[in-house]
């Protein structure tokens, strides 16, 4: 599978915003894959609603499903292998049942998630570079065993974790892989290091396959494409938030948002060079419905 082979590729929107909507309590360190443990069948429900709304790529409920995090909550490591691949077995099941042609990409947050204290949103916590390595390393073996299209390395949000990604990807076999930044305004991630320094430095990396944004105010993807189509060639990811503004230490969203204004947005990010586009925290089905009127016709 080449992330390269279509000029568009449509994803899902936020896992967690659609169970919440559909009366999930989340409130818990392991944030939406809590239900991986408690009740995996409402996953597999939201992601078959956002392959009927229309999306190529559905990404797993793994993004918060950390090893450290799940041995929390008193599993073995064994179980929480199992945890792992139940949430691309999961998304298999919904692919079968709504789209056999979609794409299935398991999902790998950063070290900040599996501190579930809203710091990838900051990108300065105390890891070294070794930590970060030994972090991601077990998990992306073990998504690679149980086959995804693709692996998407979510809201990373500071250079030296993406460094940490480029040693541990490099010269590596694995399916394609993308890896989107967190940012805080129109050129620069949460720790504040330019975006277009984080892309050239993916550049280079093979198994890298598309570079993006998400987990970001939308009003800010058009500057963060420009530079990043300056810095790589590598197809462009984006997949940002609603539109709404999020308080990491209160953790509590305001203000309004509009899936056709999303959507209108969205077909100019195409336009300027995105070619995998979706929505992140806060947008629903809805969301995702509109975005494929506008991009697909």
């Amino acid at each position: 599978m080449n992330l390269e082979q279509k000029d568009l590729f449509l994803l899902d929107g936020g896992l967690a915003t659609e169970l919440e909507r559909r009366g999930h309590d989340l409130d818990h360190p392991l944030w939406s894959a809590r239900l991986l443990l408690e009740n995996p069948g409402a996953i597999q429900e939201v992601h078959e609603a956002y392959l009927r709304a229309g999306a190529d790529i559905i990404t797993t409920s793994s993004y918060q499903a950390s090893l450290p995090g799940l041995k929390r909550e008193g599993l073995s490591r064994e179980e929480a292998i199992e945890v792992l691949g139940r949430s691309v077995d999961l998304a298999r099941r919904a692919c079968r049942a709504a789209n056999p042609d979609a794409l299935v990409a398991a999902s790998l947050g950063p070290c900040a998630a599996s501190l579930a204290d809203g710091s990838e949103y900051i990108g300065d916590y105390d890891k070294s570079f070794e930590e970060l390595l030994a972090f991601h390393k077990e998990p992306l073996e073990i998504l690679i065993k149980f086959s995804p299209e693709i692996l998407a390395f979510e809201t990373i949000p500071s250079k030296l974790e993406a460094e940490a990604l480029a040693a541990l990807l490099d010269g590596m076999e694995a399916p394609p892989v993308w890896i989107s930044f967190q940012c805080r305004d129109e050129s620069r991630i949460a720790d504040g290091t330019p975006i277009g320094e984080c892309a050239a430095l993916l550049d280079s990396v093979d198994a890298v396959t598309a570079i993006g944004v998400n987990c970001t105010a939308p009003r800010l993807i058009p500057p963060l494409i420009k530079t990043l189509r300056s810095a790589t060639s590598k197809p462009l990811v984006v997949y940002p938030n609603s539109g709404e503004s999020y308080d990491a230490r209160t953790r509590t969203w305001t203000g309004l948002t509009d899936p056709d204004a999303f959507a209108s947005a969205a077909v100019r990010w195409h336009a300027a060079g995105a070619s995998i586009i979706g929505g992140c925290c806060r947008t629903t089905p809805d969301f995702i419905r509109r975005l494929g009127s506008l991009l697909k016709t």
